[in-house]
């Protein structure tokens, strides 16, 4: 009983800090308009959206989406050739003694500071100077019609001190949809980075608790994308949590490629 009134005690504190962080963000915005006001400035009346608020049905308003369930789009992503080490395999299986249990419990910040970044670390996406994973990133998509943006939880990005063009995101380390739906949210920001970069498509991932969901968003034509969602990883199971780590490694290898590609492009002209 004790353990189930600190959960909801929690969770209360989550919807509230929320609540907070949107009602914040919408007095900045009006503040800003304000202050334009004051100036004599053109106010914008082009609706800006966050990512850390954006509902299902906020994305359908101004874009077309759709979910496909070609299961075969993840084959290749889950079914690589790529093999884990068993030191690996054993950090992963010490991560999961010491922690899984307690995921359920976790806030946002512990589940991500005790649980998820020590994954990330092990895959290691510092690729170079200038290519590399960054935290609580702002990202800013503009269009005549709308604005996306907001602060990214994890990314892999080129650049130095900054995010430049994004390669891969992780979006949302919470503990339940009770929160916020994180799936609207990622699938926003893979489309603002699609936009910005001209990319086609991209690689993402969400994290709801323990369970991880793996993304591909493909843009169609003008402000017109499919996506797909894979299958839940759990990641309190040995084989589940081995099976993100070497999905986490496919994306890094792929980035690696991607980039090579990029320079021999830039060389050659």
């Amino acid at each position: 009983m004790k353990e189930y009134q600190e959960l909801e005690t929690r969770s209360v504190r989550n919807n509230m800090s929320e609540e907070l962080e949107h009602k914040l963000l919408r007095e900045i915005e009006e503040l800003k308009r304000e202050l334009a006001k004051l100036k004599g400035e053109e106010i914008s009346q082009i609706p800006t959206y966050q990512f850390s608020g954006l509902r299902e049905k906020d994305l359908l308003e101004i874009v077309q989406i759709e979910e496909s369930f070609e299961d075969k789009v993840f084959h290749d992503w889950f079914h690589s050739s790529i093999t884990i080490d068993k030191e690996a395999i054993n950090y992963l299986a010490k991560l999961l003694e010491r922690e899984g249990k307690y995921i359920k419990y976790y806030n946002e910040e512990n589940l991500k500071i005790k649980f998820i970044v020590p994954i990330l670390n092990l895959v290691d996406f510092f690729i170079s100077d200038n290519v590399k994973d960054f935290y609580e990133e702002v990202i800013t998509y503009k269009t005549d019609k709308f604005i996306l943006t907001g602060i990214v939880d994890f990314l892999v990005s080129k650049g130095v001190k900054r995010a430049e063009k994004p390669y891969f995101f992780i979006q949302e380390f919470k503990r339940g949809k009770e929160n916020s739906d994180p799936e609207p949210q990622l699938l926003a920001e893979l489309i603002s980075a699609v936009e910005l970069n001209h990319f086609t498509s991209l690689k993402g991932a969400f994290v709801i608790g323990s369970i991880w969901n793996f993304a591909i968003l493909e843009k169609l034509g003008e402000h017109k994308y499919q996506y797909f969602i894979s299958e839940n990883f759990d990641s309190t199971k040995i084989e589940d949590l081995k099976a993100i780590y070497k999905n986490l490694l496919f994306v890094k290898e792929e980035i690696i490629k991607t980039v090579e590609s990029e320079t021999r492009g830039v060389l050659r002209c």
